[in-house]
């Protein structure tokens, strides 16, 4: 385990940066274009990067980008 310590514009900058990151990859996913293998990638990525969000984000944020399954 790594921990770290941010300020608060750092905070909001990560925030950011990790919204901006799981609405892209909800929009790959919607892509019905990609192969199957290109978006099970893209899933596990998505939810690691969305555990790292659930960690400070408020519930309320949390809910619009829980996925089912």
């Amino acid at each position: 385990m790594l921990g770290m310590l941010f300020n608060e514009k750092e905070c909001k900058e990560l925030d950011y940066v990790l919204r901006k990151e799981l609405d892209e990859m909800l929009l790959d996913l919607s892509d019905q274009r990609l192969d199957h293998e290109i978006r099970h990638a893209i899933a596990n990525r998505y939810k690691t990067v969305f555990r790292m969000y659930a960690r400070f984000a408020p519930s309320k944020e949390l809910s619009k980008y829980a996925r089912k399954g």
